[in-house]
């Protein structure tokens, strides 16, 4: 699970995020909505141990971030905003470069099964810096899951992917989250209908709406929503 208590985390004079406070489960799809600057990559960075908060607590699947970082890093497969990846390797050079770092058993046959789970063998045999944009974010969500994590920390997962590959990737994500916690963000109000389970709307740092699908209807989260970013 993912636990965040009253988090605040301030640049400067800038408020970045502003007492924010929610809870994940095992099997939720979580989708973090809000505009461009709400903080949603600020907080993917505090749960993932890249920054640390001004103010608050977080653990995950039971490890605190401050007592037991690496624990927590363990647990968690992060595919960040702008997927960071070495160009001049090759797709199963690059997979494997990761199962090592992880220690993974088995490291061929782990590759070729996160291969196939993400649609990446038709490029498998390329170099990094030869496949498009929607091909590169496969392998990020491949490095994302090749150690079977429990948690996946996804900030923009379906950017520059063409219909398709969305649909594909989306697919994906809901089939991995019944099993693992999941928490995506997006500024795209149709990402959070087609994957997810619940909602969060941040805005300014904070907290707005906190809802599960099953109890709003699409209509009503959009109005929350267009609210917000007609007021930004």
């Amino acid at each position: 699970m993912i636990d965040i208590s009253h988090v605040t985390k301030v640049y400067g004079t800038q408020l970045a995020l502003n007492d924010v406070s929610f809870h994940v489960e095992q099997g939720e799809i979580v989708g973090l909505l809000g505009p461009n600057g709400a903080g949603k990559s600020t907080l993917m960075k505090i749960i993932t141990c890249f920054l640390p908060p001004t103010k608050g607590e977080v653990s995950v699947c039971g490890h605190d971030i401050y007592e037991d970082s690496l624990a927590v890093r363990r647990c968690i497969g992060y595919l960040p905003e702008h997927n960071p990846l070495y160009l001049d390797m090759y797709v199963r050079e690059f997979l494997l470069f990761i199962a090592g770092i992880y220690r993974l058993d088995h490291r061929k046959d782990r590759v070729e099964e996160v291969i196939k789970q993400v649609g990446l063998t038709p490029e498998s045999g390329k170099r990094l810096g030869q496949l498009s944009k929607g091909y590169r974010q496969r392998v990020g969500l491949a490095q994302a899951l090749i150690h079977d994590p429990e948690v996946l920390i996804l900030d923009e997962p379906t950017t520059g992917l063409d219909p398709n590959q969305l649909e594909e990737i989306r697919q994906l994500i809901r089939t991995v989250g019944k099993h693992k916690i999941v928490l995506l963000s997006t500024h795209i109000m149709q990402e959070v209908e087609a994957m997810c389970s619940r909602a969060i709307i941040i805005n300014h740092g904070a907290i707005v709406s906190d809802d599960h699908m099953k109890h709003i209807s699409s209509q009503e989260l959009t109005r929350k929503f267009h609210q917000l970013t007609s007021q930004n």
